[in-house]
């Protein structure tokens, strides 16, 4: 039998982040090999996953990020079974290095992703290595990505809300990219303008729009052109570019961005919530 240090006990927990008392054990169990230990560890996280398989993952963090050059950013989603998990320092400290991994390697897919190289292995291996660790079930459930000639990020305080948002033109007072992802937080629209709203979402809300007026006795060859005008009300406050502005209402998004260049514009943008 192996003789098990405090020094060897140490270097496992940097390298796996599982407690002590799991890192002696896989050492002992190993009888001193390191490697052996780490496998150990990956097991158990396995077999933790394998019990927890059909618990609901519902919590965890929302996070985005872009590149140091401004032109490309990620958005992911890491899920856990409690907020109590969602708030651990390591499971952040995981999500965190996750989004970082999206943002240099630009993946183009959630697959693809959990398929990168990621501490000795892949994304989605070191994830089931957490579950050991943390002993919850974890789940990376939401990547996307924007390029564009400059794109902006936003993390609501709490973790649990983000936004993504590429624009036409670089160069412009970071704040004004920072007031729109803002905006998009707060107003939660469709899409970028009418022309980005999806067929099945205008049908829907034009025969919401007749239901309205059928129940309110207007005579049916009405009811055509009153929901046509709901419509229009519609795109007005679920359009990003043609909301009120929410810094200042007398001027829509467009306006704002057409004050500060007359070519600025938003290519598109990315959000998601997490029960909120």
């Amino acid at each position: 039998m192996a003789v098990i240090n405090a020094a060897d006990v140490a270097k496992l927990r940097r390298v796996t982040l599982a407690g002590m008392m799991d890192c002696k054990k896989a050492l002992e169990e190993a009888d001193g090999n390191f490697d052996k230990a780490i496998e150990i560890i990956r097991k158990k996280g396995q077999a933790v996953a394998n019990k927890r398989a059909d618990r609901d993952a519902t919590e965890g963090v929302v996070l985005s990020k872009v590149s140091s050059d401004g032109k490309f950013g990620a958005i992911i989603v890491l899920n856990s079974e409690t907020d109590f998990v969602a708030k651990n320092a390591d499971f952040q400290a995981l999500a965190n290095k996750i989004l970082d991994l999206a943002v240099t390697s630009k993946p183009s897919s959630l697959d693809e992703l959990k398929a990168l190289t990621f501490e000795g292995g892949k994304v989605g291996d070191k994830i089931v290595e957490y579950v050991g660790i943390i002993g919850e079930k974890l789940d990376l459930s939401y990547f996307e990505k924007i390029e564009a000639a400059q794109v902006q990020a936003y993390i609501h305080p709490g973790n649990r809300l983000a936004t993504l948002v590429g624009f036409t033109k670089d160069g412009a007072d970071i704040q004004v990219y920072k007031d729109v992802a803002m905006q998009i937080a707060a107003m939660n629209p469709v899409a970028v303008d009418k022309d980005f709203v999806p067929e099945n979402i205008i049908a829907q809300e034009i025969e919401i729009g007749k239901e309205q007026a059928r129940r309110d006795g207007k005579p049916e060859e009405m009811l055509e052109k009153i929901a046509m005008g709901k419509l229009s009300k519609f795109f007005k406050e679920s359009t990003l570019l043609n909301q009120d502005f929410v810094k200042d209402n007398k001027m829509t998004v467009k306006q704002y961005l057409q004050s500060v260049n007359k070519d600025l514009t938003v290519t598109e943008f990315k959000r998601y919530s997490l029960n909120l």
